[in-house]
């Protein structure tokens, strides 16, 4: 199934170029036409060129890397934002400031003051033991920290991977990138130079509508790299659990006595001592039957020999008077 359809890439606007004064000469192999002074983008290109893009974000992220989002033309800053929130990879849609990624270092310093700014609560004066215009002084500060730092709060380290919109604009950006050999993941505008871009996709980078789409697709290539890596993940786990809790004794013996038939001889053995057990249970309930109906019996002898025994004794009682 394709990553997007032909349709889209029509519907989104991102086969228009630049006007045809107004080009790198190098872009020259994408470009499909030229219509009303406007070079037209060769969208079958786009379209392979987007599925190579794809695989390689998605193996990236796969394998425990991330993927910076930079976009800070006006066009691309909600896309950018929203996407790499979705997704949680860092982004900058603000102003890049230089050094993020050559002097990374720096910049993780700013992070940490960040955090510290964060955890301070500038509504309760009192509490914080500062005036308020020290407070007011510090809010400033992590309102700036905020605006250009906010969306690489997380970042421990530079990324595996960016993918950048207007390579033109974000120049600064794909000369770190390049300096420290980070792929570079782009849409490549007909006034744009290929050469800068590890994985290009030729396309239309002014138009809202198709940097949203290119961005999402690059993002849905994140998730579906999250996904594969949770999973690699949980199976890793399982096989941890697995070694780290062994089977019982029992356990052992019972499989060993399936897999061996040792247990096989045993169970008439049982089998004959329950029967004889069972045995003896019947004949000792038998035998307390018979004791009960020995008893019932002789229980009624003795009424027999007291009526007996009244009867002679009335018997001389009654002979009296006629002696």
């Amino acid at each position: 199934m394709a990553v997007v359809t032909m349709r889209e890439l029509l519907e989104s606007g991102v086969h228009f170029g630049h006007q045809t004064r107004r080009w790198n000469p190098k872009m020259k192999r994408f470009i499909f036409t030229e219509r009303n002074g406007i070079y037209i983008i060769d969208l079958l290109q786009s379209l392979s060129y987007i599925d190579r893009a794809y695989e390689f974000v998605k193996e990236t992220v796969a394998h425990g890397g991330t993927i910076m989002f930079v976009g800070t033309k006006k066009q691309a800053q909600e896309a950018i934002a929203e996407q790499a929130t979705r997704v949680g990879m860092p982004y900058v849609n603000q102003r890049w400031l230089g050094g993020m990624l050559t002097n990374f270092s720096t910049v993780h310093k700013r992070l940490q003051r960040l955090k510290e700014l964060e955890a301070i609560d500038f509504e309760d004066v009192a509490a914080s033991g500062l005036t308020k215009k020290e407070l007011l002084v510090l809010s400033r500060e992590k309102a700036k920290l905020e605006k250009t730092l906010g969306g690489i709060r997380d970042m421990q380290k530079v990324p595996s991977a960016v993918w950048i919109v207007d390579t033109k604009k974000e120049h600064i950006a794909v000369g770190e990138a390049r300096k420290l050999r980070i792929p570079v993941v782009a849409i490549l505008d007909t006034n744009c130079d290929p050469d800068e871009v590890d994985y290009k996709i030729p396309g239309n980078d002014d138009a809202i509508r198709s940097v949203t789409l290119l961005t999402r697709v690059i993002a849905d290539a994140v998730a579906e790299g999250l996904i594969a890596r949770s999973g690699a993940a949980t199976g890793d786990e399982k096989a941890v659990k697995t070694d780290a809790e062994p089977l019982a004794e029992w356990e052992r013996d019972l499989l060993a006595g399936e897999k061996d038939g040792k247990t096989a001889p045993a169970a008439p053995a049982e089998k004959t001592d329950e029967a004889a057990a069972e045995a003896e249970v019947q004949v000792s309930a038998e035998t307390a039957k018979v004791a009960d109906a020995e008893q019932a019996d002789e229980t009624p002898a003795p009424a027999a020999e007291q009526a007996t025994e009244a009867a002679e004794g009335t018997q001389p009682a009654g002979d009296a008077p006629q002696a």
